[in-house]
Parts: C-alpha cells; sequence; structure tokens
C-alpha cells in the first residue's frame, strides 16, 4: 500500500524530518512513501484548497477519470477543473496513468501537524488563534 502523509513544519524540523527519511530509508532499503510538507497551515490550504480535496476524493473513490468524466462527476466547469488538476499534478498528489486518466496514486492519504505552546518552542497564543480560526473555517467549507 502506497501512502503519502501531509505535514506541517516549520523549515528546520523539516529538513532535519527529510534527512532522518531518507537514512531510514538507506539503511532499511524500503519505501516510506510520499511526504509532502508545508511550513504552515495557511500554507497547507492555499496549496491544497476545499475544492482540492474534493477532487482527490471523487478520484479516490471512483478510480482513474478523464479530466470532463471528473468534471461532470463533481458538477463543475472543465476549465476550472483543468486548473485544480494542474496544481494536484504540480504538487505531485495526482498523476495521469498510461490512458492519460488522472488518477490518486496512494491508497492513503495522512494528514498530521502539532501546535506547541510558546514555552515547548511553538506557536504565540495570537499565532495559534489564527491557525484555529483558518482550520475552523476550512472545516466549514469542507
Amino acid at each position: 500500500m502506497i501512502t503519502a502523509s501531509i505535514v506541517i513544519r516549520k523549515s528546520k524540523q523539516s529538513l532535519a524530518s527529510l534527512r532522518a527519511g531518507f537514512v531510514k530509508a538507506w539503511k532499511t532499503g524500503k519505501y516510506g512513501g510520499e511526504h509532502f510538507e508545508f511550513e504552515s497551515p495557511a500554507a497547507l490550504f492555499q496549496a491544497i484548497t476545499p475544492k482540492h480535496w474534493e477532487l482527490i476524493e471523487a478520484l479516490q473513490a471512483s478510480g482513474p477519470l478523464s479530466l470532463r468524466a471528473l468534471a461532470r462527476h463533481l458538477h463543475r466547469d472543465v476549465k476550472r477543473m483543468h486548473e485544480d488538476t494542474h496544481r494536484l499534478i504540480e504538487i505531485g498528489l495526482i498523476e495521469k496513468d498510461e490512458e492519460g486518466k488522472l488518477v490518486v496514486p496512494f491508497a492513503e492519504i495522512r494528514t498530521d501537524f502539532v501546535l506547541r505552546s510558546v514555552a515547548q518552542g511553538g506557536l504565540r497564543s495570537v499565532e495559534c488563534h489564527k491557525t484555529i480560526n483558518l482550520l475552523a473555517k476550512y472545516n466549514q467549507l469542507g
């Protein structure tokens, strides 16, 4: 099973995580899945919008679809669907198969991020509040 992990980490944490993942894969010879890292919740939600999540879920549920079939399935404009699929292909969350159909190559996509208190080197309360509001808005849209 191929998995993707979407993680929110600051740059320093991201490099350390990348290094550790590489070393682990090198030592074990095992594929660790794909990792997509963003520096903040805002960066994540700017790159992967609620419409993008809907598109990903539809492809996972249906399997490979042509662009037009996916647009019909989601009741969306083909031009906008093309823009969204192009963005997700750039990110690496969807691909085109041998027949040119769109597909999510992952059996499972996981998301993970942690908010820490200032005492633990985390976000200030104002930043936490903004992050929580952003997450609440996202949940309302989804």
